[in-house]
């Protein structure tokens, strides 16, 4: 495979250099310079995506490690990175990856027929696309999401949706789940903390609920003092009732000190549990809580009528009642989702592999 794969979405501008029309960055190259992600370089009169078919590595993880309560609960996923990314999010957890400068981490080659052929031989119901934002790789992830189609495999992004208009529809009308992280909700905090733009996230939000069938999840990560008030959480959780609706699942998580943030102090968990409830209370249906042990905040309700449907410790299915139909056995109501008859049993593991470059 070769390191410099011809790379998509830009145009040449009258001064010579080109644009990457990737993401709103639209970094403007000169020969041999790289994108702010760092992957993405023009190469003679071209861009080039040195990333194609390198790793940082592969692991089978439980999908509601991504994380996807509603997506195939108990399911098991191929999950893989690359490196560099296109934000620059002081907080990141990681930012060994995302922050990359040195490719020989990336010792992992594969091509995408490679890595759809191992998820099948793992029994793994999807493969998703994480570590790093896969709108960096997206010529390799849509590639790998057709290799994984022609084998019945699902695929998912893991990603923060800072992404442009055109490359967006062709991206997304190759997954078939997402996890979008809205970081918080303010452009303030998108400025200062991540160096984006709120506005092109909710753009993002707002395609794939209304012109995709993407199955999508939300996850904001609550840093102490920056985006857990009451008030933002209130306008967060209003926004995504109003044009998302009430049953797109929630994930609120817990931030460790990590990367440029080593000062601020971990999330308390009763944060969390305050988000939820100002969630719930605003009118979202399926509101978590993650990296924080919260079975009640892990478990599905019904939507209408209140009853637990998934029980979960950690990444443990402990309870499920979801019929064949995808319904609530007391009410009958239809459960949002992806649902197969019976659910996984993959549980809490996580298991690194290894794939031969060779599709071996």
């Amino acid at each position: 495979m070769s390191l410099e794969y011809p790379g998509r979405w830009w145009h040449k501008l009258e001064d010579g250099r080109i644009q990457c029309d990737l993401c709103p960055r639209d970094c403007k190259l000169s020969e041999g310079q790289r994108g702010f992600c760092f992957v993405r370089q023009r190469a003679g009169d071209q861009m080039v995506l040195t990333t194609y078919g390198r790793s940082s590595g592969f692991c089978v993880d439980p999908i509601e490690k991504k994380p996807l309560n509603h997506f195939y609960p108990g399911s098991s996923v191929l999950s893989f990175g690359t490196a560099g990314c296109n934000l620059g999010c002081r907080f990141c957890q990681n930012w060994d990856i995302s922050k990359s400068r040195e490719f020989d981490r990336l010792m992992d080659q594969a091509s995408p027929e490679a890595i759809a052929r191992r998820a099948q031989e793992l029994g793994c119901k999807s493969v998703a696309f994480t570590y790093n934002d896969p709108v960096i790789f997206a010529e390799y992830a849509m590639d790998v999401a057709d290799a994984c189609h022609a084998r019945g495999i699902q695929t998912v992004a893991v990603t923060a949706g800072y992404m442009h208009a055109e490359p967006r529809r062709e991206f997304y009308a190759k997954m078939d789940a997402a996890n979008v992280d809205l970081k918080a909700f303010t452009e303030d905090f998108y400025h200062r903390i991540t160096f984006s733009k709120l506005q092109s996230v909710l753009e993002t939000l707002e395609y794939l609920k209304h012109e995709t069938r993407v199955w999508f999840e939300l996850t904001t990560l609550l840093i102490p003092g920056h985006n857990d008030s009451e008030a933002e959480l209130t306008r967060l959780s209003e926004w995504v009732h109003e044009k998302l609706g009430p049953d797109v699942p929630v994930h609120f998580s817990g931030f460790h000190p990590d990367f440029k943030m080593q000062d601020v102090p971990p999330t308390p968990p009763e944060t969390l549990r305050r988000a939820r409830q100002i969630a719930r209370r605003v009118g979202l249906r399926h509101v978590y809580t993650g990296n924080v042990h919260d079975v009640e905040g892990d478990t599905t309700l019904c939507g209408d009528c209140g009853a637990s449907l998934i029980v979960r410790d950690w990444y443990q299915l402990l309870n499920y009642r979801v019929t064949a139909e995808g319904r609530c056995p007391d009410c009958g109501a239809q459960v949002p989702g992806r649902f197969d008859a019976a659910p996984g049993t993959f549980g809490r593991r996580r298991i690194p592999v290894r794939i031969q470059a060779t599709g071996a």
